[in-house]
């Protein structure tokens, strides 16, 4: 009987099963390979003396891996200190004024209805159908003429438009938020500021950690606006621009590159690490109604 059993739960696998199989498990380690070679040959040489990355390949691990100079020097040559600063001032500034502008956009097209509604909803999502990089020819001549090039708060001011992404994050996070909340605050004499305030902008805070992650990740590493409006690298230089220094002449020092690198990634790595419960719930909690 209990040999009968056993083979009751043996599960048959036909020939394109095993296939599938086979396939399936190949391609999810082969595109993991393909995904961590560049890390970790980064990771590699970023520990590697001068001598030992001219005198051995990508791949070979490095003497020790205590050695913290090739940190050191792309720290201070690409003046990584006043790099981070400059990216603080900017994300404090935009992530704040955007989640502002974001969730009382989400607020009033949610909770209020009103002529042209559906409107400015779709004239959002055809915003997101804009190529940027053709749009900076308007906006750079409209910064030119405001006199917001190479100054940190025109490229703050520039950056703190709401990102579309988010406006429909709240939007859908705010489905789930029954309306009677809103009454009864209304009831009791609540003005529609205080109830943004006090009700619906706490209860959105898995949305607003998500927002803010994806839109710091965004602000943090944006290299092609942060080049073009801010020249001064030297006073002005952010994260993304730091690593610019390491041209020309240490343009093939790639042991001093790999170490400027790894410094740009820790802290975008720690803050996903530590919020990615709230990233997570955020997305899953805006898209499921119950």
């Amino acid at each position: 009987m209990a040999q009968q059993k056993i083979k009751k739960r043996r599960k048959h696998y036909s020939v394109g099963s095993v296939i599938w199989i086979i396939v399936k498990y190949f391609s999810l380690i082969f595109f993991s390979f393909v995904a961590l070679l560049p890390i970790v040959s980064c990771v590699i040489t970023a520990f590697k003396t001068e001598a030992e990355y001219q005198s051995t390949n990508v791949m070979t691990l490095p003497s020790s891996w205590l050695n913290f100079q090739n940190f050191i020097d792309a720290f201070t040559r690409a003046n990584m200190g006043r790099a981070f600063i400059n990216s603080g001032i900017i994300l404090v500034c935009v992530l704040g004024a955007s989640i502002l502008i974001g969730t009382q956009l989400a607020y009033v097209l949610n909770r209020f209805k009103f002529p042209g509604n559906g409107l400015v909803r779709n004239l959002f999502l055809f915003a997101t159908l804009l190529p940027g990089i053709a749009m900076q020819v308007s906006v750079y001549q409209i910064m030119s003429g405001l006199g917001f090039i190479n100054h940190l708060y025109g490229y703050i001011i520039m950056s703190m438009g709401t990102d579309v992404i988010s406006i429909y994050v709240f939007i859908q996070f705010m489905e789930n938020i029954s309306v009677s909340l809103d009454e009864s605050a209304y009831i009791d004499g609540a003005s529609y500021f205080k109830i943004y305030w006090k009700i619906i902008l706490p209860l959105l805070k898995p949305a607003i950690v998500t927002c803010m992650v994806l839109k710091g990740v965004s602000v943090y590493n944006e290299y092609y606006c942060s080049s073009l409006y801010l020249q001064d690298k030297r006073t002005l230089g952010v994260v993304a621009t730091a690593l610019y220094t390491f041209t020309g002449p240490l343009g093939s020092k790639y042991n001093l590159i790999c170490a400027g690198v790894l410094i740009s990634l820790l802290p975008a790595l720690i803050v996903f690490l530590l919020c990615q419960k709230q990233i997570y719930s955020g997305i899953t909690a805006g898209a499921v109604k119950g």
